[in-house]
């Protein structure tokens, strides 16, 4: 179970610290470049509705049954709709800051420059926090998920990291204007990836190390649910809004394609030993 443990920690890292990626994109650039994160969130999404349906949900309802797999599924559903509704995630909006940047410098440049920031430096950390607490139950995901094998570990923190690249952007945008620091900018959007770990963390004290595999694949089960509501209404709207209709929708269909490729290829070469 420790090895589990340290194995699904590494993964969620991957996943957390892929919000500095994001931030990277606001130091580095003057602005993000938004049809590239809408195609990486195309992209992302076929990764997901890939694991959600054709992996997770699937191998439930051939492990605990039709009836059963659905239910787990659809429990994973509302579980995440409730977190949603409850704390909804700030979207990525870096054309009203631009705009707010303008209206500054058309009134008095720096004077109203000054105004605004500690305003703007509040919405990033309020960002940061609720970004934080949805990144929770993700690393959950990546930890039961590492459960089931390695296989299925690996992919669900692969298409989280892709997911959290602009939750760094988010994040990282608003601080980088209110202070000027890139520093800054970069340790927030961070620190609000370490809720993934974090959620690692907890889900392994909470679990047993002889875990029922009924209960195993119906959590797992559970966690195509939640990974397929992240995708249809968070991952797919961003990724419609900044790369467009056409192009997200094919990297959408490029991103399942790519999954499909990398089980066969993980499954042809991982020693016999190890679990998938």
């Amino acid at each position: 179970m420790d090895s589990q443990v340290m194995v699904a920690l590494a993964l969620s890292l991957v996943g957390g610290l892929s919000t500095s990626v994001g931030a990277l994109f606001v130091i580095l650039y003057e602005a993000p470049n938004l049809k590239m994160l809408g195609l990486l969130q195309g992209f992302a999404a076929g990764l997901m509705l890939s694991i959600s349906f054709l992996d997770l949900a699937h191998n439930a309802m051939n492990s605990i049954g039709f009836l059963k797999g659905n239910l787990w599924f659809f429990a994973g559903v509302i579980f995440f709709a409730l977190v949603v509704n409850f704390i909804p995630e700030p979207s990525m909006s870096p054309s009203s800051d631009a705009k707010e940047k303008k209206k500054s410098g058309d009134h008095g440049g720096k004077d109203m420059i000054k105004k605004h920031r500690r305003q703007v430096l509040f919405s990033g950390i309020i960002t940061a926090i609720g970004i934080s607490l949805h990144n929770l139950p993700e690393g959950m995901a990546v930890f039961l998920g590492s459960l089931k094998g390695l296989r299925v570990g690996l992919n669900l923190a692969l298409a989280i990291a892709l997911h959290n690249i602009p939750e760094g952007v988010a994040v990282a945008l608003p601080v980088y204007f209110a202070t000027q620091s890139k520093w800054q900018a970069f340790k927030l959007s961070t620190l609000s990836g370490f809720a993934e770990p974090l959620g690692v963390i907890i889900v392994a004290y909470l679990f047993p190390s002889s875990l029922d595999p009924e209960i195993l694949e119906g959590l797992l089960g559970a966690v195509g649910g939640v990974m397929a509501f992240l995708t249809l209404h968070e991952m797919l709207p961003l990724a419609f809004d900044y790369a467009g209709q056409k192009q997200a929708v094919k990297a959408v269909f490029f991103g399942m394609a790519f999954m499909s490729a990398s089980l066969y290829l993980l499954e042809i070469s991982l020693p016999k030993e190890m679990s998938l």
